[in-house]
Order: structure tokens, then sequence, then C-alpha cells
């Protein structure tokens, strides 16, 4: 067998080319491992995804639909499915913003406005936030006034979520707000039945909004 001669520049240039090809191959795993090791971000599973198929992304949004509820809701606001989308989210609501007594249940404010961040996420229409965040008062405002609750957090978000009720509600064209308006109108004269300056709190907000005398113009 005939070997070729290479020259010693040759020589050291081939080993240098040899060792480069090696490093990267390494570099190339360490950098597989860091991947797994490390928490992974959005751009760890878009790259994942770019070797999917139509059928393999279809497979794994039907996962995704299976594996919560509120993955259910999130992609039937999305895609507008059913009669009534704000429905879940409703439901979320009522379920960590009114204790359940008999159950021993706790409130969680926290988990109850992120049923509307996630409502917002998935298509966050104006009406649907406006629908969502009036809801959310009513519904915490029936509790208040059913078991007399003592926790001016609790009463604190609710004022909050009023002030962002307004906001969602002036965002909408001025022939869609009538409805809303009356039910925040409704709410602010129930604010002194719960305690904690609520009435005057309200009133503060739904002044400052100037929603009703924009509507009569």
């Amino acid at each position: 067998m005939i070997r070729p001669i290479y020259s010693f520049a040759e020589v050291v240039y081939l080993e240098r080319a040899e060792k480069l090809a090696h490093k990267t191959v390494i570099e190339r795993l360490v950098a597989v491992v860091r991947s797994k090791n490390a928490s992974p971000t959005w751009n760890d599973v878009r790259t994942v995804l770019l070797d999917f198929d139509r059928a393999g992304l279809r497979g794994l949004v039907q996962d995704l639909y299976t594996a919560s509820k509120e993955n259910r809701a999130f992609l039937h606001a999305r895609l507008g499915l059913g009669h009534d989308q704000l429905q879940p989210f409703k439901a979320n609501i009522s379920t960590w913003i009114c204790l359940d007594l008999m159950n021993n249940q706790s409130v969680s404010v926290s988990k109850a406005k992120k049923a509307i961040a996630d409502y917002k996420k998935a298509i966050g229409r104006p009406k649907g936030m406006a629908e969502l965040s009036i809801f959310y008062c009513e519904e915490a405002f029936g509790f208040l006034e059913s078991c007399s609750m003592e926790d001016e957090s609790y009463f604190a978000a609710l004022i909050r979520m009023y002030g962002r009720s307004l906001e969602f509600v002036s965002s909408l064209p001025a022939a869609q707000r009538a409805t809303y308006l009356e039910r925040l109108d409704k709410l602010r004269s129930r604010g002194s039945h719960v305690g904690w300056g609520g009435q005057d709190e309200l009133n503060s907000l739904w002044h400052a909004a100037a929603l009703d005398e924009q509507q009569s113009e």
C-alpha cells in the first residue's frame, strides 16, 4: 500500500485540523449537555419544534389540550370555540374569590386574578376583559355581603379590580358601554355594606373615570 508523502508543514496543518474538528464535536456535546441541565427556555422549545412535522405538532397540541382544563379554556378562547368562552374563566374566579365554608376552602385573590390574566393571554378581547373584571367585583361583593369577612387586603384587591374594570370599559366604543356602566354603578352603591370606606373609594374611582359623562355627550 502506497502512503502519500506529506511535508512537515502539511503534517502540522492536518494535526491542527483534526484537533479543531475534535474540539468542535466536544463543544457541541457540551452545549447539548448544558442545554439539558439548565432550565429550558422558549428558545429551546422553539428549536426542538423545528423538527416536528404537521402530525407531530397536532399530536403535541392534543396532548396539551387534554393535560388540563386551563389549557382547554385557553384554546377554546383563542380559536373562538363554544357558545360561552368566558365560562371557564368565570368558574375559576368564583372558585378562588368566594370562600367555601363547608369544604374549608381558602380564598386566593392571586388565583382569581390569574383567571383574568389567562384570558388576556388567550385572546384578551376588550369586552371579555370588561366582563371578567366586573364579574370578579360582583362575586367579591356578594361574598363580602354574605359572610362579612374582615380582610383589608381582600377588599383592597377588590377596589383595584373595580378601577381596572373602569379602564376596560373606557376602552370600549361608547355604544357598548351602557350595560357595563349600569353594573359598575350598582357595585359602587354596595360599597357602603362592606366597610373600609368602600363607597368613598369606589365613588372616587367612578368620578375620576367620568364614563357616565362621556356616555351622555
